[in-house]
């Protein structure tokens, strides 16, 4: 272990790990705080659970956007340099809605101001999150690509332990800390990667700011639309040598011709990047639109938004029916990492061979099996085992994150697989955007279902039929699982 987190340090750097190690610690760590948040929804604003819901939702709303960061960061440098002036600003955005809260308890203690910052803040997190995840694919590129995994290993292992101790150290402070001061709390951590950024180096660019997509041959785009399902799971895109071919044929000659047309003699810096804003959106326009990239996609979007979101609504029944503390839910949530992380371990370790449409299946049913345990929990069935709230909370968050890894990791895999050469990142950040947009969906659908059924605060007669409607809506995906490749596996060929 020590001796690959050395090869890491000298390769790369020791700011850049550090860099981002913090900025993932930091993603994992936010549920310190977003614990914090949920209580102030509901006992401090006194918000309905679909009102809570609601508001969370619209705070989220920043990361179903992710690409559109992606592309200004790559067709408008500042200063020469498209990475750490962004995430300096990503940043800034991140630390001074934290501040603000905490210092002001009139603007936490409104509902329409609290919304805003916390909106500010995501859009923060969510543009630091895709400026780490460019570097990250810059440095690992050219000699330095052996190490890509080792660096995601890192990156994923750091969120996992700070989603960890965010969960741990969560229940605490709400115990022993005002509002107010764990908010500015959690401020050190990006007041920290702020100044981190000072540390990290980056090369000015000395041509015109072309987005690295613009090299993709759109020829191959357009030539590789399929129709029927076969050719789907046999022409899909491999990365390796059959990317760099692709991209070699055609490229070269899509950039000169790009490139002669931005670096006209009389053509102002706001044409240049109209100009690079045209190709990167028309690329990726032209990309997503393939079949073979499109109808997957359809999929993974579908899984979401069809099923309703009514975790606000059952943290509201654990904390006021049952009496669940604040403590209890953050060890919960330290067990669901636990869970998220077996999953990972599991599928990588024994399922990597297995048909996606036979894991995606089992996931789904799986999950709809594990949300019936939210029906025994709320109809007070277990009691008459004598099995405790605490052990059947524990049980189902740490089985329920599990199983959703499950289904996430093929979405990774697939997608890495779909992507076309020269437009990786941004086409992935879309891919990523889908599947939060789809989540925000999901909750959005939530907070209506328990409007409809007049589920509210110390009224929770009707939860129950709305488990049950979230237990079938489960299972609606698994219909449409022809939309994913027939013979795609985890295995990359």
């Amino acid at each position: 272990m020590i001796t690959w987190i050395q090869k890491l340090l000298i390769t790369f750097g020791p700011p850049f790990i550090w860099l981002v190690c913090l900025i993932y610690f930091t993603q994992g760590f936010r549920s310190f705080v977003w614990t914090a948040v949920s209580y102030q929804l509901k006992d401090r604003l006194k918000l309905s659970p679909s009102a809570s819901q609601f508001v969370t939702s619209i705070s989220f709303f920043p990361w179903s956007i992710k690409p559109i960061y992606g592309i200004v960061s790559d067709c408008i440098p500042v200063k020469g340099r498209k990475r750490i002036p962004y995430l300096v600003i990503a940043t800034l955005l991140s630390l001074f809605p934290w501040v603000i809260l905490g210092l002001q308890e009139s603007v936490r203690n409104s509902r329409d101001q609290l919304m805003i910052l916390l909106l500010l803040q995501n859009l923060g997190s969510a543009m630091a999150d895709v400026v780490i995840d460019a570097m990250i694919a810059e440095a690992a590129r050219h000699e330095k690509a052996k190490f890509a995994g080792d660096l995601q290993s890192v990156s994923w292992m750091t969120m996992a332990v700070g989603g960890i101790c965010g969960s741990l150290f969560g229940g605490y402070a709400l115990t022993n800390f005002q509002m107010g001061n764990i908010f500015l709390l959690f401020s050190v951590l990006p007041t920290i990667q702020l100044f981190s950024c000072g540390f990290v180096t980056e090369n000015p660019i000395t041509t015109s700011p072309l987005p690295e997509f613009s090299t993709c041959n759109d020829t191959n785009v357009q030539n590789e639309n399929v129709s029927d399902e076969d050719k789907l799971s046999t022409d899909m895109p491999k990365p390796g040598t059959l990317m760099r071919k692709r991209s070699n044929k055609g490229g070269k000659k899509l950039l000169t011709s790009d490139t002669s047309k931005m670096h006209g003699k009389d053509e102002s810096l706001p044409s240049q990047w109209f100009q690079s804003f045209k190709v990167a959106g028309y690329t990726l326009f032209k990309a997503f639109g393939r079949p073979v990239i499109l109808r997957p996609m359809g999929w993974f979007f579908l899984s979401q938004v069809t099923i309703p979101n009514l975790s606000t609504v059952m943290f509201y029944y654990e904390t006021e029916v049952l009496n669940l503390d604040a403590s209890f839910l953050g060890t919960s949530r330290v067990i669901g990492w636990i869970g998220l992380m077996l999953g990972t371990f599991t599928y990588n370790r024994y399922l990597k061979s297995m048909k996606l449409r036979k894991i995606l299946m089992f996931a789904h049913v799986t999950l709809s099996m594990l949300t019936l345990l939210d029906i025994v929990l709320v109809s007070r069935l277990h009691v008459r085992f004598g099995i405790s709230d605490e052990i059947l909370v524990l049980f189902g968050s740490a089985l329920s994150d599990a199983v959703h890894q499950f289904k996430f990791m093929p979405f990774l895999i697939l997608s890495g697989q779909l992507c076309p050469p020269g437009i990786e990142g941004t086409l992935f950040a879309l891919f990523m955007s889908i599947n939060n947009f789809g989540s925000t969906m999901s909750s959005f659908f939530g907070a209506g279902l328990a409007s409809v059924l007049n589920i509210s605060s110390g009224s929770f007669d009707n939860l129950v039929f709305g488990i049950g409607i979230e237990v079938v809506c489960t299972l609606i995906p698994v219909a449409f699982l022809f939309l994913i490749p027939k013979e795609a596996t985890g295995i990359v060929t």
